[in-house]
């Protein structure tokens, strides 16, 4: 094949993996690449398929890393038996596999897919097995990126299911044209409030009507809103002010919203951006113009809640690992408040402060690899069980990175809560300035919630001997002594 033999001459390297003996990730994703175009070109089905061992960190430890690496062999091998000559199987990265189905939708890609889980369940005699995503184009997705991702979450979901099972990618759902999105307009004047439903109404949206602030945040509260048009010169509250309660509750947050005004100098816009809101239109609106902008921001609308579904799938994910260990159950909840509340605090950033309420929440998610034995232990674990915690951070990591576009700077706080300024952290050593602002935040947040908290072993410390045990840590520089300086100021002085 012409890619492949170009591959190995661009790069001087074999375009097989050295363990499976299947194609390596650069070159499987050239080959996706190139088997996209061909598709989008003849109107061909194409499908994507991830194959991810489960536990196989659980694997290494009881069978050693010799025979994980004879298994994940046996894998390769099981899966180049189980597919067409025409297809491709691919080593994707660690512990997880990638096959290219060519000319396949996802009914028929299903047939091979599950052909490969029963063929590995049935060779290891239930011992190790395989979950399993797919993805189709143009079923799924139309693009490159998008099919990898839709792959990846359909794989996250096989896992968070139980393992061992099959997942499909969800079908993207277009909203008929007839559909109805509820859209709240807000303004003192009745006048206007008529003139934006009559523009509205024949767009088919639900409208909602309110005549002032207060009447707005209650409306907003009780009903599910997809999009605020709001007035910013009313009495009483103003629409500025309006955006920013709008904003500042978790519920509200993501409903756009588009400021409509007379006014149109400079500050009163800076004023609308300072508040969160997402858009401007001078009154009296344009029904071009208007309608382009609801169903541009509807759109956003649409996708903030898928991407808050896949949220709330890893945050269960995190409260099912955390209802497991007996000894640490709301510790999850107590890090992530008290580290939001340190971020903001210390001045840092909207980004910053979001990674620390998202990474807070799911710092702990890659203790679903820690046996229960472990986690449940009633003593201090010896060498051999601390070398396997120390190992989930980067499990947790791995977990959430097939969301990477969404979690942002919250996957630094869960692979780098338990990193230390002088190397002596883990799971990667880091040091100094390789260490983020918010990694610093929460792995003292962390390690302060675990010394005043009740363990089998011991009784929690007071609060004033854990922020002088983290003191001496800072000053002996292994954790950031200006965060600590800040959470002792939060603690004694609220």
């Amino acid at each position: 094949m012409p890619l492949l033999k170009g591959y190995e001459i661009e790069t001087g390297c074999s375009f097989k993996d050295s363990l499976t003996g299947l194609l390596n990730h650069g070159v499987f994703q050239l080959l996706l690449g190139q088997e996209m175009k061909g598709s989008q070109r003849y109107g061909r089905a194409l499908t994507l398929a991830l194959i991810g061992i489960d536990s196989f960190m659980r694997y290494n430890e009881r069978y050693g890393s010799l025979q994980g690496d004879l298994a994940m062999k046996e894998i390769g091998r099981i899966i180049q038996e189980n597919i067409r000559e025409a297809d491709a199987a691919a080593r994707y990265s660690g512990d997880v596999f990638a096959v290219l189905l060519t000319e396949s939708d996802a009914t028929s890609s299903l047939v091979p897919v599950q052909r490969i889980r029963h063929a590995v369940e049935s060779h290891f005699q239930g011992t190790m097995t395989v979950s399993i995503g797919m993805a189709s184009y143009p079923e799924h997705a139309t693009k490159k990126s998008d099919l990898i991702e839709k792959a990846q979450e359909a794989l996250l979901s096989a896992k968070i299911k139980g393992s061992n099972r099959v997942c499909e990618a969800q079908v993207p759902v277009e909203a008929p044209p007839d559909a109805s999105s509820p859209i709240l307009i807000v303004d003192d004047d009745a006048k206007n409030l008529k003139l934006l439903e009559a523009l509205l109404r024949p767009l088919n949206h639900e409208v909602l009507k309110a005549s002032d602030g207060e009447q707005a945040l209650s409306i907003i509260n009780k009903a599910d809103v997809d999009l605020v048009l709001l007035d910013v010169m009313m009495p009483g509250m103003n629409g500025f002010e309006v955006c920013r309660r709008i904003r500042a509750h978790e519920k509200t947050r993501l409903i756009p919203v588009i400021m409509v005004t007379a006014l149109d100098d400079l500050e009163s816009r800076v004023n609308g951006i300072e508040a969160g809101c997402d858009d401007f239109i001078t009154k009296p609106p344009n029904r071009a113009e208007l309608s382009a902008r609801v169903k541009s921001l509807l759109k956003l609308r649409k996708l903030s809640r898928r991407l808050a579904s896949v949220e709330n799938a890893l945050f269960s994910l995190a409260n099912a690992v955390e209802a497991n260990d007996a000894y640490t159950y709301g510790h999850v909840e107590r890090v992530s408040g008290m580290a939001v509340g340190l971020g903001k605090r210390m001045g840092l950033s909207e980004k910053e402060i979001e990674a620390l309420r998202m990474g807070g929440a799911l710092h702990d998610i890659g203790k679903i690899g820690l046996p229960g034995s472990i986690l449940n232990k009633a003593g201090p674990l010896d060498a051999e069980e601390w070398e396997v915690v120390k190992k989930h951070p980067d499990v947790g990591y791995r977990i959430c990175r097939p969301l990477e576009k969404n979690l942002g700077l919250a996957l630094d706080v869960i692979k780098h809560h338990h990193e230390k300024l002088d190397g002596s952290g883990y799971p990667d050593g880091l040091k100094s300035d390789e260490i983020s602002s918010v990694a610093r935040v929460m792995a003292i947040t962390d390690i302060y919630d675990a010394l005043v908290t009740d363990r089998p072993y011991r009784k929690g410390m007071t609060k004033e001997k854990a922020l002088a045990i983290l003191q001496e840590e800072g000053a002996t520089g292994k954790v950031d002594i200006e965060v600590v300086r800040h959470l002792a100021e939060m603690i004694t002085r609220p």
